[in-house]
C-alpha cells in the first residue's frame, strides 16, 4: 500500500497487520505525520500535533507487535477532539483563554484509547467550546470540509470529520452534545456514533454540567471500528451520575450480524425545521432500501414542539455560563450565550429541565412504538466557511437549530444514535441518514448500520483532496 492509501484501511486491520509485523507503528505514525504536513495546511482539522510523543510511542508499540497480550490496536495512530482533557498534550477547548492549557491527566475515553493500544498523534480542531454546529473559532482558524474546502465538516467534532475524511487518520476521538459526532459525519461521508447515556464515563469529571446531553462518541469510516472502539471504551467508573446496561455481547459482533426484521419509523417533518429536497431523497431511497432488506418503514411523528427548543436553549446557555472562565475572553456569540444563561434564575432553570425531561420521556414513549426512528442527519448541505457570519446572535441560533434538524433529540432523551453515509446531493457532497435506537439499544444500530454498509458499501468513497506526492 501506497502512503496514500494506507491510513483509509479500517483501524482493525492495520492493527492486525502490527500484529503480524506486516507494518510497524512508527511506519504508520510517520505516514500520518507526513499526510498532516502535506495536506492538513489546507483543511485545518489538526490543531495540535505531538509528533516526539507520537514517535516515541510508536517505537515502544512497535517492541510489543506480536505479543500475546498486546492490546488491540496497538500502533494505530488517532487523534483526540480538543474539547478533552489530554495528559501532557495542549487542550484549548477552541479558545484563546485555554490557548496554552497543557492538563496532567487524562480523561476515561482518552485512557481507554490509549489503552487499547492507539497512539495520540495529537488534538482535532473545535468550535470554541463546542456551543456551534461548524469549526470555525477564531483562535484556531476553520476547519474545512475535504468534500469542498469552502463548505464546513461540522461541528463540533469537525476536525475529527476532516481529518477521518482526509485519510490523515484512520479513526478518531469525537463527542456529542446536540449533535456534534453525527453533524460532522455527515457532512464528511463517515459513520458517527452518540451511545447512550452513560455508556462511556466522563470520569474524572462528574459528567454533564445540565441536563445530560453530552457524551463522548467516535467517527470512523466503517462500522466495524466503531463497535470495536465502542467495546474498548465504555464502561462505569465509581460516581458516574448515569450508566447504561452492560451489553450482552462485544459491539464487534452485532456489526457483523444483521438484524431481525425492524419496524422503522420515518420522521420527514416537525414544527422546528423542514428538511431540504435532497436530503428528503435520500430518506426515501433509504426507505427503499430498508424495504428490500426486510424491513417495515412507516411515517413517525415525534412529539417536538417549540417548547423544545425553549428548554433546549436555556440548558444550552446554562451550560455556557457555567464555564470557569472570563466571558470577556469569549467569542461574540458565546458571550451573548454565557450572559444569556447568566441571566436565567435557579427555577427557570429547573422549570426548563423539568419541561426538558418530560419532552424527552414523550418522545421516547414515542419512538418506543417502532424500533428505530430514522431521518435525515441535516436538513441540506454542509454550511459554507462562513456562512452564518453577519447574523445576529438570535438569528445565529436559529440557523443553527434549522440546519442540524432532529440530531439534539437523542442527546435530550439519552438515546443513541448514529449518522450513516447512504447518500450524495447533486453537488457531489455526502448525506448522512440519522437512525436514533432504543435506551441502551447501541447493538440494535450497529446490527443495522453493518447490514446497511454491506448493502451499500460506503468506505472506498474517498475525496479528491489526496494528491500523490
Amino acid at each position: 500500500m501506497s502512503d496514500d492509501e494506507v491510513l483509509f484501511r479500517p483501524a482493525r486491520e492495520l492493527a492486525a497487520m502490527v500484529r503480524r509485523r506486516e507494518i510497524s507503528p512508527v511506519e504508520l505514525v510517520e505516514t500520518a505525520l507526513s499526510r498532516i504536513e502535506l495536506l492538513d495546511s489546507r483543511l485545518g482539522s489538526m490543531v495540535t500535533v505531538d509528533a516526539e510523543g507520537a514517535l516515541e510511542a510508536a517505537s515502544a508499540a512497535a517492541d510489543r507487535a506480536g505479543a500475546e497480550d498486546a492490546a488491540p490496536f496497538l500502533g494505530v495512530p488517532t487523534a483526540i477532539k480538543d474539547l478533552h482533557v489530554t495528559d501532557g498534550m495542549r487542550t484549548t477547548f477552541g479558545t484563546a483563554s485555554m490557548a496554552e492549557f497543557v492538563p496532567n491527566y487524562d480523561e476515561w475515553s482518552v485512557g481507554r484509547l490509549r489503552s487499547a493500544g492507539f497512539i495520540l498523534l495529537g488534538k482535532t480542531n473545535v468550535s470554541e467550546f463546542g456551543t456551534v454546529p461548524y469549526t470555525e473559532s477564531a483562535l484556531l482558524g476553520p476547519a474545512r470540509n475535504p468534500w469542498d474546502l469552502d463548505r464546513s465538516p461540522g461541528g463540533s467534532s469537525g476536525g475529527a470529520g476532516a481529518a477521518v475524511a482526509a485519510g490523515l487518520i484512520p479513526v478518531a476521538h469525537a463527542s456529542d452534545g446536540g449533535g456534534s459526532v453525527r453533524i460532522p459525519a455527515s457532512a464528511c461521508g463517515l459513520f458517527g456514533i452518540k451511545p447512550a447515556r452513560g455508556r462511556i464515563s466522563n470520569a474524572p469529571q462528574y459528567g454533564e454540567q445540565v441536563g445530560g446531553l453530552s457524551t463522548v462518541g467516535l467517527i470512523t469510516r466503517d462500522v466495524g471500528d466503531a463497535a470495536a472502539m465502542l467495546d474498548e471504551m465504555h464502561g462505569y467508573v465509581a460516581g458516574d451520575p448515569n450508566w447504561a446496561s452492560p451489553p450482552d455481547r462485544p459491539f464487534a459482533k452485532d456489526a457483523r450480524g444483521d438484524p431481525p426484521a425492524l419496524r422503522v419509523g420515518l420522521a420527514l417533518s416537525s414544527p422546528l425545521h423542514t428538511f431540504g429536497a435532497e436530503s428528503l431523497d435520500v430518506a426515501q431511497e433509504t426507505a427503499e432500501l430498508l424495504t428490500g432488506l426486510g424491513h417495515v418503514v412507516e411515517p413517525i411523528d415525534l412529539p417536538v414542539t417549540e417548547q423544545l427548543i425553549s428548554d433546549f436553549r436555556t440548558l444550552w446557555t446554562a451550560r455556557v455560563s457555567a464555564l470557569p472562565v472570563d466571558p470577556d475572553g469569549l467569542e461574540p456569540y458565546n458571550r451573548f450565550l454565557f450572559e444569556e444563561g447568566a441571566s436565567y434564575t435557579a427555577p427557570d432553570l429547573l422549570k426548563a429541565l423539568t419541561s426538558a425531561q418530560l419532552l424527552a420521556r414523550a418522545i421516547v414513549r414515542a419512538a418506543l412504538s417502532v424500533d428505530v426512528v430514522a431521518c435525515p442527519t441535516l436538513t441540506r448541505d454542509p454550511l459554507r466557511i462562513g456562512e452564518l457570519e453577519g447574523l445576529d446572535h438570535d438569528a445565529t441560533f436559529a440557523a443553527n437549530i434549522d440546519y442540524v434538524g432532529l440530531t439534539p433529540l437523542a442527546n435530550l432523551t439519552g438515546q443513541p444514535a448514529m449518522s450513516v453515509p447512504l447518500g450524495t446531493s447533486e453537488r457531489g457532497l455526502p448525506v448522512g441518514m440519522q437512525f436514533i435506537g432504543p435506551p441502551d439499544g447501541e447493538s440494535t444500530l450497529l446490527r443495522l448500520a453493518g447490514q446497511l454498509e454491506r448493502a451499500t458499501p460506503w468506505a472506498a468513497r474517498r475525496p479528491a483532496l489526496n494528491p500523490r506526492r
